[in-house]
């Protein structure tokens, strides 16, 4: 994706040259085309193509593992468990002196 992005600002800055230049080369398609509407793409296509780049990073950083820290263990440790109130026996009173 980050590619394509690449290729597609290329593109798009080559489409705004030539469209600058002469718009009926670049819109050949259109009967009266207008400098407005090859700034109008322009900045379309310059959008399309950060959003495309910004999903590229997103991607390529969620499949990149992390790295495990030395301080966490790798075998499991046994977790104490903790004794209810009731099975507790009660202190003896203590005796007077």
């Amino acid at each position: 994706m980050i590619t394509t992005s690449f290729h597609l600002i290329i593109y798009t800055g080559l489409f705004f040259l030539l469209g600058m230049y002469r718009p009926d080369w670049a819109l050949f398609f259109m009967k009266k085309p207008d400098r407005m509407i090859v700034l109008t793409i322009t900045a379309v296509m310059i959008m399309v193509s950060f959003t495309l780049y910004g999903e590229g990073m997103k991607r390529k950083n969620a499949e990149t593992p992390v790295a495990a820290s030395s301080e966490t263990p790798s075998a499991p440790v046994p977790v104490p468990v903790p004794v209810p109130a009731a099975a507790v026996p009660a202190p003896a009173p203590s005796a007077p002196k």
